[in-house]
């Protein structure tokens, strides 16, 4: 732990977090004020309970990092490929989370880093479908996007294809500004797409994920060793990294529609390493 706070102020210190995030190159970092979470913003809002001052009352300053699932990887799924990135990414966040909470801390605030994925198992989630914070409220509220009818936060920079990683922090950081522009285009593709019928075309959070249809092809997948499913962030059409990779035309997850390569390829991955 800290003897005393080195770092005083609030624009250096939250300067010098951008740069450790750059140098563990993680290209998204966003920062809220723990008051965010008490003036609703849309109903639903958070209930109290889940929000950062009932989990750690110290909390002045939320921190939120993302991580983005390679689109070409996805793609493929529900594969082995898929799967094994997937815990990876989720593994990168909780090692990084608990440095930047760990660095805070030898800084004289206290931190703490809240895990990637708050339940033990996908039957867990069969029973109660809800983990004890919500990284993708946070990561909206940090202003690193926007929700999407998939019920997930889409960024510019890689749609709904990011994970996310929280930070609570004592340390008094400016917040950043809330992205305001629905990223969002209402196509759909999510919705017709669903393998279980769990979305609906209405707003989120009007209208939400049946999370017991989700949690339960999930568990399905697990069983074959190719979970998660997916398929909602794979079709979105939002993110720079489709112009990236060459996938700009979001109609080549269509049946018929695909490029030959392509599925050649995705069946080949799909073929190996899974039950």
């Amino acid at each position: 732990m800290g003897t005393g706070r080195r770092i005083s102020g609030g624009k250096e210190l939250k300067k010098i977090l951008r740069e450790r995030c750059r140098e563990m190159e993680i290209p998204l970092v966003g920062f809220a004020g723990a008051g965010r979470w008490e003036t609703p913003l849309f109903d639903p809002w958070v209930p109290e309970s889940y929000r950062p001052r009932s989990i750690f009352p110290e909390t002045r300053t939320v921190m939120v990092i993302g991580l983005p699932i390679h689109l070409p990887v996805l793609e493929t799924s529900p594969s082995i490929w898929y799967h094994e990135e997937y815990h990876t990414v989720n593994t990168l966040l909780d090692q990084y989370t608990y440095r930047l909470a760990a660095f805070l801390n030898r800084e004289g605030y206290p931190s703490v880093p809240i895990p990637r994925d708050g339940y033990g198992s996908v039957k867990v989630l069969l029973k109660h479908p809800v983990a004890f914070f919500s990284h993708r409220h946070a990561a909206f509220l940090a202003g690193l996007g926007t929700f999407g009818t998939n019920n997930m936060v889409l960024t510019p920079e890689f749609g709904p294809r990011v994970r996310f990683g929280t930070v609570f922090t004592a340390a008094d950081l400016p917040e950043d500004p809330l992205w305001e522009t629905p990223l969002c285009t209402r196509c759909m593709r999510c919705v017709e797409r669903c393998p279980v019928g769990a979305l609906t075309e209405g707003n989120y959070p009007g209208e939400l994920t049946d999370t017991h249809s989700c949690a339960g092809h999930s568990a399905n997948l697990n069983e074959r060793y190719v979970a998660p499913c997916g398929i909602c962030i794979r079709v979105c059409p939002v993110g720079e990294d489709r112009k990236h990779f060459g996938r700009e035309d979001p109609t080549l997850y269509e049946p018929g529609k695909t490029p030959a390569p392509l599925e050649r390829a995705w069946k080949h991955v799909q073929g190996h390493g899974g039950l």
